[in-house]
């Protein structure tokens, strides 16, 4: 009969194996290399790497309504983790893959274990500022990254200039507030796109300059030619750019100026008279037929206030079938135009433009008269008329209708062209008689045969 061996046995002998390989191994241990003794440790302990940041976060900067992306990436991250800081106040965005913020547009991606992307949708000028990405070693690690949010240019209209009305010579300034991110420039353009007359720094000269820049544009002793509409435009490179409209009215009292003082013309034509009329704000203009008005008021006229005594009321002419009336406005240029229909004897006199505002009054004075056409006689030509023309200007004075007398040096110079006229018309005169000799004569050849 086989005797079984014993499981405890077993056990037995191999403890006491063991025991004898470890004694064996403790006395060879001080005979192994160095070498062998670092690579058994180095299978033994695995080594614990610190995490640390590959590059550098980009700075980013973005019109607001866009969105902006910050980048981090960690390498050997192993057990710590990564978070998103607002770098002003501390405030936690994110950790890990996980938003911790109540604000929607946030969000955080995470890409092949090493990038981390803090997303900002639909920027607003309150997400402007730095942010961190920071990693919970020990001691703490962090890099920085910022957003500029650009903001587009907007005016201010309560802190701008309105409309604005100065009398001629006055000054007047006018603003235009514009806030935005960058800081906006302002300048300012002519609305018609025309030159602006700008004053020169102590000195009465006005020169043209295509633009000026600065938010108060400043305009000493208004002249009416810088009357207009003037564009204040603010960009700060973020579009889009913006425009305030500023009307500036320089008021003054009318100027009237007729074209001609005396027009000639012969019965049956058509005859057109012309007056140029500045004044603001916008005047009333009439034309009058008829007397001379003084240079008050046409009330006074209308009352029969008149230079001389005895002297009709004067007409006041509507537009119809005699008379044609228009009126041709550009900027504070009024041009008057009077058609005078079939001119007959009864159209001979005197006509007015007047124009009237609420700073004054001013009126043109024309003279019409007939032109006498006989076959065979004395016909006035046009040079003569032109020189008639131009002495009755140079006697009355161009413009309103006050009168003025003649200088003594001016009365010098229109001697030769008073001479000139007597000699025409007295060689027209000798024309017409000759002519009527020969005639007498030819009828009276006739009469003895």
């Amino acid at each position: 009969m086989l005797l079984r061996r014993s499981p405890t046995m077993e056990t037995v002998c191999m403890q006491i194996v063991l025991v004898l390989l470890l004694l064996i191994v403790h006395r060879l241990d001080g005979s192994l290399s160095p070498a062998l003794q670092d690579l058994n440790q180095s299978q033994q302990l695995p080594v614990d790497l610190e995490p640390e940041f590959e590059g550098t976060i980009q700075n980013i900067s973005s019109p607001t309504g866009r969105e902006a992306i910050l980048t981090c990436s960690v390498k050997n991250l192993g057990r710590y983790k990564v978070g998103w800081l607002r770098a002003s106040d501390q405030t936690v965005l994110a950790l890990q893959g996980r938003v911790v913020t109540h604000n929607s547009r946030i969000s955080v991606v995470h890409e092949d274990f090493r990038t981390w992307r803090l997303r900002i949708r639909q920027l607003r000028e309150s997400d402007r500022g730095c942010y961190m990405c920071q990693i919970n070693a020990s001691p703490m690690k962090k890099q920085i990254g910022c957003i500029d949010v650009q903001v587009p240019p907007d005016i201010i209209n309560e802190e701008s200039s309105a409309d604005i009305a100065v009398q001629e010579g006055e000054d007047a300034t006018i603003v235009c507030k514009a806030v935005g991110h960058p800081t906006p420039r302002v300048t300012w353009k002519r609305e018609d796109g025309e030159y602006m007359l700008l004053r020169k720094p102590q000195s009465r000269e006005l020169i043209r300059v295509e633009a000026y820049n600065g938010t108060h544009l400043h305009l000493p002793k208004l002249e009416r030619r810088q009357m207009g509409a003037y564009l204040c435009i603010a960009s700060n490179d973020v579009p889009p750019a913006v425009s305030k409209r500023v009307s500036l009215s320089v008021h003054f009292a009318p100027s009237v100026r007729p074209t001609s003082q005396l027009l000639g013309a012969p019965l049956g034509s058509d005859v057109q008279l012309e007056c140029t009329v500045e004044a603001s704000p916008m005047p009333v203009s009439y034309w009058l037929k008829g007397g001379r008005v003084l240079p008050n008021s046409f009330a006074g006229a209308a009352n029969g206030n008149y230079e001389q005594p005895g002297l009709s009321r004067p007409e006041m002419l509507l537009d119809g079938p005699k008379y044609g009336i228009t009126e041709d406005r550009h900027g504070f240029r009024t041009n008057m135009r009077l058609v005078v229909r079939s001119f007959s004897t009864a159209d001979v006199g005197t006509y007015h433009c007047v124009s009237t505002n609420s700073l004054g009054r001013a009126d043109g004075t024309m003279r019409l008269y007939e032109i006498k056409i006989h076959p065979g006689g004395v016909q006035t030509t046009d040079d003569q008329l032109n020189i008639i023309g131009g002495l009755a200007e140079a006697a009355r004075g161009r413009g309103n209708s006050a009168t003025s007398s003649l200088h003594p040096t001016r009365t010098h110079h229109l001697l030769p062209m008073v001479l000139l006229l007597i000699v025409s018309l007295s060689l027209g005169t000798i024309r017409t008689v000759i002519s009527a000799s020969s005639d007498s004569s030819s009828h009276a050849r006739t009469g003895n045969r």
